[in-house]
């Protein structure tokens, strides 16, 4: 069964302080992710110049941040919380800073308490940046 995608969500599974998501973190990216027909979630995110490695490019950190971001929320979606266990990304075109981006996630399979995922970051329709990466449920605290 799903959970509410309320933007209580992050906070409901302890990220309320996440750089990526936490609505309690001041120097937090503030993502919300939606969920999709299909499963998975759906964030957009304006790439800015603060968040850049080489001159004008989107630091390649941040793009495994968002994806991992991504993957984590498509669980707690879904009503998982897990952690990360491998994460394997493929950086295919650099992003330019000054980008308009959408992140999207999905579920691979489940193998309780393992699921594997995927995750892309896309700039005008085009996948930039992908990756896959196996979760393992955390235990009940």
């Amino acid at each position: 069964m799903a959970v509410d995608p309320s933007p209580e969500l992050a906070e409901h599974y302890g990220h309320g302080r996440c750089v990526i998501c936490g609505g309690r973190n001041p120097h937090s990216l503030r993502l919300r992710f939606e969920p999709t027909a299909d499963g998975g979630v759906r964030a957009s995110f304006f790439a800015h110049g603060e968040l850049q490695g080489y001159t004008d490019l989107l630091h390649g950190g941040v793009m495994a941040s968002l994806l991992d971001a991504a993957m984590t929320h498509c669980l707690f979606h879904l009503g998982i919380e897990a952690v990360t266990g491998e994460l394997n990304i493929r950086y295919l075109r650099p992003i330019p800073c000054g980008s308009a981006l959408e992140i999207r996630a999905w579920r691979l399979s489940a193998f309780p308490p393992l699921h594997r995922l995927k995750a892309q970051i896309l700039s005008g329709g085009e996948v930039m940046t992908l990756a896959e990466a196996k979760f393992m449920e955390r235990p009940v605290r």
